[in-house]
């Protein structure tokens, strides 16, 4: 699938919106009825910027209406909120692609050959993509394996990390394409001459991250020689700052790569216990999919593909995006 730039894919959402209000009859949006699958809970750091982002999508383009779903990040149930939404016969469904291709391939069949229109956003599923992209699925989210090994080199900038030292990550390793986050991290450490040790996050940490506090505070004091930890999660980001404090560990100590913009994340940067955090551009991922869903069912356009993961933040740049993470747009 040809990938589109932000500024043309920008472009098009921006004279889409502007089309529906200077045209005489109604927006491009009415009589569009979306469900959009969240990720974890309502308001969720991870998911803040991506339910207002969708939020905005939907009433520049004046969508009737946008039914959110939230699956505390567990696979079974996003598949199962598709079901519930095909139910629901909507003009479109946004996915997110934790299940993997296999597990989503003939609920999407079905629901194409039924006239709704799906697309993605987080986490890819490429082979539904190359298979559906003509009838309007794309992608808005991070290229996965790029965005950990980005973090990985921010990782080894900020600790000077070097061959022979000893790293952790922790991931959902076992999740299909969503796992080649954690796999891109691990493979550019490694490729650095570290050594690494990687750890499956569990199904209930991953719903619920103050569960990994205790694994990753034992982990970390039975391993006295670790120099860096690496996760693509971004709740687990969010509590490896009271790990580290908990395993009795100074800011810096341990070099710490992550990912997302959570209050406990950025706090995290401002003290120093977290070196370098991937910028996913949640907002985006929750904007494009639902002018993609618009684009489609208005225009018949195909599938978009948009990489969000635009860089790293650190210690030294958290400072001036507070403001607008608090108010959930980074």
């Amino acid at each position: 699938m040809k990938r589109t730039s932000f500024l043309l894919v920008a472009t098009a959402a921006a004279a889409l919106a502007a089309g529906g209000v200077r045209a005489a009859d109604a927006p491009p949006g009415k009589g569009v009825t979306i469900y959009m699958q969240m990720g974890g809970g309502p308001g969720e750091g991870p998911v803040l910027a991506r339910q207002v982002g969708a939020a905005a999508a939907a009433k520049a383009l004046g969508v009737d209406k946008l039914n959110e779903q939230f699956s505390g990040w567990a696979p079974e149930k996003m598949i199962e909120q598709f079901k519930q939404a095909m139910a629901a016969k909507p003009t479109c469904i946004v996915i997110m692609g934790h299940p993997g291709s296999d597990a989503f391939h003939d609920l999407v069949k079905q629901a194409v050959e039924e006239g709704i229109i799906v697309t993605d956003g987080n986490a890819p599923l490429t082979p539904l993509q190359k298979e559906f992209g003509t009838k309007g699925f794309g992608y808005a989210g991070v290229d996965l394996y790029a965005g950990g090994s980005l973090t990985a080199q921010a990782m080894i900038a900020a600790g000077h990390l070097k061959a022979g030292d000893q790293a952790m990550v922790y991931g959902v390793f076992s999740q299909a394409e969503r796992g080649l986050s954690e796999k891109g991290l691990a493979d550019t450490l490694e490729k650095a001459g570290l050594k690494v040790d990687r750890l499956e996050i569990t199904q209930e940490a991953n719903s619920d991250p103050s569960l990994a506090i205790p694994v990753l505070t034992a982990y970390v004091q039975s391993h006295p020689g670790l120099k860096a930890i690496g996760t693509q999660h971004g709740g687990v980001t969010g509590v490896l700052a009271d790990v580290l404090k908990k395993a009795g560990k100074k800011p810096g100590e341990i070099t710490v790569g992550g990912i997302d913009l959570v209050p406990a994340t950025i706090d995290g940067l401002k003290s120093g216990y977290i070196s370098a955090t991937l910028d996913q551009l949640l907002y985006l991922q929750g904007f494009m999919p639902v002018t993609q869903c618009v684009l489609t069912a208005k225009y018949k356009m195909p599938g978009l593909s948009l990489n969000t993961g635009a860089g790293v933040v650190t210690p030294q740049t958290i400072g001036g995006l507070i403001p607008l993470i608090e108010a959930g747009y980074r």
